[in-house]
């Protein structure tokens, strides 16, 4: 049974949450975004709080529960406070760098990598670190993930880009006999 499908969400000041149907709209001034959640749970808006309920007692309907309510929460969340990820760049000549949309990384190859950034995320650059924003959990995490890809961060002189928060387990070389 879902332990986070049983919490109901606060809704801050100044979210409004509606509910059409099957279809949850979370606004906050211009932006929305909206959970489409099939019928597979029961939403609604009790007070200043968001309640979903279970339709069936299998183990599918209880994983559903729990994953609409936590879509629901990051929709919540990235109106209110938003989202945030840091990427780190080490190496010699390894460089970012924003150009209006594009944001350009030279990360040691023979050409440098141009990545369009999305709309509803917003990209800095300060020397080695990469911040990306956005109200989109998803989005967000998908565009860090796709940039460390790029040029992932190897185990022998920890070259590449890596999350600020990640610990690279590094490995010795070659030793002389």
């Amino acid at each position: 049974m879902s332990r986070i499908g049983k919490k109901p969400i606060a809704i801050p000041s100044g979210v409004e949450v509606t509910v059409d149907g099957t279809i949850v709209t979370v606004k906050k001034g211009n932006k929305s975004s909206t959970i489409e959640t099939h019928g597979r749970v029961t939403v609604e808006v009790v007070e200043s709080n968001v309640v979903f309920t279970r339709i069936g007692e299998d183990k599918e309907s209880s994983a559903f529960w729990g994953t609409y309510r936590a879509l629901t929460n990051n929709a919540i969340t990235g109106l209110s406070t938003g989202f945030a990820k840091s990427l780190e760049i080490n190496g010699v000549g390894y460089r970012a760098a924003v150009k209006g949309k594009v944001l350009e990384l030279q990360l040691g190859y023979s050409h440098p990598i141009n990545y369009e950034i999305p709309a509803g995320l917003e990209i800095t650059v300060d020397k080695n670190l990469i911040h990306i924003k956005g109200a989109d959990k998803q989005q967000v995490g998908q565009t860090a993930a796709i940039i460390r890809g790029y040029r992932k961060p190897e185990p022998y002189k920890g070259k590449g880009v890596k999350y600020t928060d990640e610990t690279i387990v590094r490995k010795a070389g070659k030793t002389a006999k």
